[in-house]
């Protein structure tokens, strides 16, 4: 027996039991009890109001240089009003290639509500209501 063997005996810390001690660990013993970013992530408390706060904006521009201010709200992912029953029809087909054009880059929609009325949705608004041109054109409003 040699030294290192003497000082296993001593600290009761025997040879042959140590393969089958390490075979008997508790592997689940070994595992990080600190919460893992998944979990973290679904107890996470969440303000509804500082994360869901959607506006509408209600516009009647009267020039196409008002479209500059409509295309920032609908940068800013806000659902805009357009009522261009004060402009031109020239102006009018200005203003909705714009601004169709805007809400294209960013994944939204523009859908007409009335005659000469639009709204022009962000990505993140869903909208109601698919068939509603089909429904004022059988009331008897061309769009």
């Amino acid at each position: 027996m040699g030294l290192l063997d003497n000082l296993k005996d001593i600290l009761g810390m025997d040879s042959s039991n140590a393969d089958d001690d390490i075979n008997d660990m508790d592997y689940n013993s070994f595992q990080d009890n600190s919460p893992r970013d998944d979990e973290h992530k679904r107890n996470r408390v969440v303000n509804i109001h500082t994360t869901a706060q959607l506006q509408v904006i209600l516009v009647k521009p009267e020039v196409f240089q008002d479209t500059k201010q409509i295309a920032d709200h609908l940068n800013t992912k806000k659902t805009v009003v357009l009522n261009l029953e004060s402009t031109t029809p020239d102006i009018t087909r200005r203003i909705i290639d714009f601004l169709g054009g805007v809400a294209y880059a960013n994944g939204g929609n523009i859908k007409p509500v009335a005659n000469n009325t639009f709204i022009i949705t962000p990505y993140n608004v869903g909208f109601v209501g698919e068939d509603l041109v089909g429904e004022l054109e059988n009331n008897g409003v061309f769009l």
